[in-house]
């Protein structure tokens, strides 16, 4: 069984045991899984169900495995026979969690 969620603007397609990264956000301190209530779809037994755009009452669960920042990425800036050039670079939190649960 799988599921497509969405998150933070991104469309993410998981399965029961699946790692995946997703954007930092404000948690309680003690909390040890994230539940994701905006699927778009589920399948893989017997009948697929769409959303339109959402499915109601369907979920994802899943436990935090840690939390960390991604490679810095370069940002630069140039322009030819201008003398402009600007460096800047980015890295973006993140928190890995393994998914646990589908349920439509």
């Amino acid at each position: 069984m799988y599921a497509i969620i969405e998150d933070s603007g991104t469309q993410i397609k998981v399965s029961e045991g699946t790692v995946i990264k997703i954007d930092k956000r404000e948690l309680a301190d003690d909390a040890s899984s994230v539940t994701f209530d905006k699927v778009i779809f589920v399948g893989g037994e017997g009948e697929a169900k769409i959303g339109a755009p959402l499915l109601e009452g369907a979920s994802v669960e899943a436990d935090i495995l840690e939390e960390g920042r991604d490679d810095k990425i370069n940002i630069v800036k140039f322009k030819r026979r201008k003398g402009y050039h600007r460096n800047n670079g980015h890295r973006q939190s993140y928190i890995k969690v393994r998914v646990t649960k589908i349920s439509a």
